[in-house]
């Protein structure tokens, strides 16, 4: 049975089972349960054991050791569904200590399974509110990464702390916007309507796209941050006519496409 078909109060109780035999074997020195849950079929179960071994490391300093070298090794585990767990379980860690598991992010871009590479997505973008300065850093290194499913991928990873905080990422997007592989312009259009509708965010990626030379990829982003002006309407700060007319008044008339 899934995580999720049992009752909210076996979901707890399954919870804490996780746990607990998580940490029997990190202090026995064995792998047995950690490996059988961090490759089950279920997505939920793998999350609970990443989660399990994130607070473990942040609540039992005791532990902290083991669980590194125990993610090291899963980190290199043929299975991609245990590698995929390990980069989870790297990002519940950087959300404090990012320095120590940013190599790892690394070497997963380069995995050769997308789950795993999406773990990396996943966890950045939790680190990324969390502990914004040093994964900010890591992706305005990673930008120029001659495969165009990292830089797409690492664009797709600060996309959550763009949606709070704009001004730290549209530097970084800008330093893609004539960027040759049109996968990633088109995850960035995306990325640029998604950190726009919320109060106080149109106004600056607005103002930072009036400094973009690439007046296509402008015209393609301003359509989608109305369609998405015009879908989140109940979650917008701006009505979809607001935000087209702060467009029209507040970005030179060659720059539009409405």
């Amino acid at each position: 049975m899934a995580f999720y078909d049992l009752p909210k109060a076996e979901r707890t109780k399954l919870a804490l089972k996780i746990r607990q035999e998580i940490a029997s074997d990190l202090e026995a020195g064995k792998l047995d349960n950690i490996k059988r849950y961090a490759s089950d079929d279920d997505t939920y179960i793998r999350k609970n054991a990443y989660l399990a071994l994130g607070k473990l490391y942040h609540e039992r300093q005791s532990l902290q050791d083991k669980i590194f070298s125990v993610l090291t090794k899963l980190f290199i585990d043929k299975d991609e569904k245990i590698r995929q767990t390990a980069v989870y379980a790297f990002g519940e860690i950087g959300k404090m200590e990012a320095e120590k598991v940013l190599g790892f992010f690394e070497a997963a871009l380069n995995d050769e399974h997308r789950s795993v590479r999406n773990a990396v997505v996943g966890s950045l973008k939790q680190m990324g509110q969390a502990n914004p300065k040093p994964t900010i850093k890591f992706a305005k290194k990673s930008l120029r990464h001659p495969d165009p499913l990292v830089r797409q991928a690492i664009i797709h990873g600060i996309e959550l702390r763009g949606r709070t905080h704009p001004a730290d990422i549209l530097p970084l997007l800008a330093e893609l916007q004539n960027d040759p592989d049109s996968r990633v312009r088109k995850r960035l259009v995306h990325v640029l309507s998604q950190i726009s509708y919320k109060r106080g965010c149109l106004e600056k990626v607005v103002a930072e796209l009036k400094r973009w030379e690439n007046k296509k990829l402008v015209e393609r982003a301003i359509e989608e941050i109305l369609d998405v002006h015009k879908r989140y309407k109940n979650f917008s700060a701006k009505s979809y006519e607001e935000a087209k007319e702060y467009i029209k008044s507040h970005l030179q008339r060659n720059h539009l496409g409405i």
